[in-house]
């Protein structure tokens, strides 16, 4: 591992534990030429997961992309920046369990959309919106009515 400081190649661990619950490994280092400290994370490589867009184009899997669509359905909600990482965390681990390389944007949709119904259902509404177009006042009601007979 390079030295940030000095760039020598060669360094030591001083101290390693498990970090983000045991996802990774966190490394104390120490420069052999330098001596200053840095530290440095390991984690498993996965596999990409390839999102099938309704266009039929592809793109990788991008969390900040979830995660911007879910925060600006919760703006002026109480909901906690950690619930919605929390909620993402949970979506990418069932693509990264799956056996799918390839997953449509539909399905993501959806998953994001079961997890926010759990987190706030004004922002569950305001997401179902966006990702089912609604068209006119209908369809936004027949959203509601559906959210309410569940409760």
């Amino acid at each position: 591992m390079k030295c940030p400081f000095c760039l020598y190649p060669e360094s030591k661990v001083i101290d390693s534990r498990p970090a983000d619950d045991g996802q990774r490994i966190r490394r104390r280092r120490e420069c052999i030429q330098c001596a200053k400290r840095f530290t440095t994370y390991e984690s498993i490589e996965s596999q990409p997961v390839i999102i099938i867009k309704r266009d039929k184009s592809r793109q990788v899997f991008d969390r900040n992309k979830l995660l911007s669509g879910m925060l600006r359905a919760c703006e002026k909600r109480p909901v906690a920046l950690e619930t919605l990482e929390h909620a993402i965390d949970e979506i990418e681990s069932q693509l990264q369990n799956s056996l799918e390389r390839e997953v449509t944007s539909a399905m993501i949709g959806e998953m994001a959309l079961e997890k926010m119904k759990d987190i706030d259902e004004i922002a569950y509404v305001r997401f179902a919106s966006v990702y089912h177009d609604f068209k006119d006042i209908q369809s936004f009601l027949d959203e509601l009515n559906k959210l309410k007979n569940e409760k």
